[in-house]
């Protein structure tokens, strides 16, 4: 899908980091992305790896990222000046020949939309269930947008999808919901509560239809408390037994001291970024 060819007729507002007084000229600013799925426009926000301007023939791996007011900006983020500082570490990893240079895009959250749009069925109580409409969004709308604006690699080996509480949520769902879009999925402390736990049963569903298992970054910290770590350890031994091969296409990981706050996903980004997009 070509800019002009994005279905509502809305073109985001293109907004460099200089103009915009973010923290960083190689981060990009979209504002107001529009989509017939979903009625609420929102903010995206694009990482560029250094070197990206001066190698104009090189193209990059993409991870698109839920919460993005929370990964790069203390001043948008949910805790102000707390953020995950994922532009910091990706420049560090890169550097480091840790990681292939890849681009980040980081999806604002629409506030009082957020449950809805990061759960995947509807709970009696607390509504939710849009999901499926918030996937459309990214894989028919976003990541077309994307790939006509920025060099990124749209097979799915080479894109990921991550989030943390119901952005992992709804990470893990959009995965394999969408297995042709997402080779890789970084799971932070999801919110398996959900609903009675039904992400798990939604695993057990849909791990054997699938014709290759995605690459997960599992975690949750030994601090969020005994209940959440109990139901994401569940999930991992379901992952386990539905074919992720611990070490090879799921890692999972209790983190010491961890807890369930940016502060403590920020520690969590580059071996996320490691496991998922390792140097060649």
């Amino acid at each position: 899908m070509k800019l002009e060819e994005q279905p509502n007729g809305d073109l985001p507002e293109e907004v460099t980091a200089a103009d915009d007084a973010t923290t960083h000229p190689r981060l990009r600013v979209h504002r107001e992305f529009g989509s017939i799925y979903l009625p609420d426009k929102r903010d995206v926000l694009v990482y560029v790896p250094p070197g990206y301007d001066e190698e104009a023939e090189r193209t990059y791996p993409v991870l698109y990222m839920h919460d993005g007011q929370n990964l790069f900006d203390g001043r948008t983020s949910f805790v102000p000046g707390r953020t995950w500082q994922v532009r910091e570490h990706a420049d560090a990893a890169i550097e480091a020949d840790e990681i292939e240079p890849l681009v980040i895009v980081g999806i604002y959250n629409t506030g009082d939309k957020r449950l809805a749009e990061y759960t995947q069925d509807k709970n009696r109580q607390m509504g939710g269930g849009e999901a499926d409409c918030y996937g459309l969004m990214i894989t028919r709308e976003l990541m077309p947008w994307i790939a006509s604006q920025y060099r990124v690699r749209q097979e799915r080996t080479s894109t990921g999808l991550g989030g943390s509480s119901l952005g992992g949520l709804v990470t893990l769902f959009l995965g394999l919901r969408h297995p042709d879009c997402f080779g890789k999925l970084a799971v932070l402390s999801p919110s398996v509560w959900w609903n009675h736990k039904s992400i798990v049963g939604y695993v057990n569903e849909h791990a054997p239809q699938l014709w290759e298992r995605p690459r997960i970054w599992l975690d949750v910290g030994d601090r969020e408390g005994h209940k959440t770590c109990r139901d994401v350890e569940l999930l991992a031994r379901r992952l386990k037994a539905n074919g992720w091969r611990p070490g090879e296409t799921l890692h999972f990981e209790k983190v010491h001291g961890g807890t369930h706050d940016e502060a403590s996903w920020a520690t969590r980004v580059r071996p996320m970024m490691r496991f998922l997009f390792p140097a060649g």
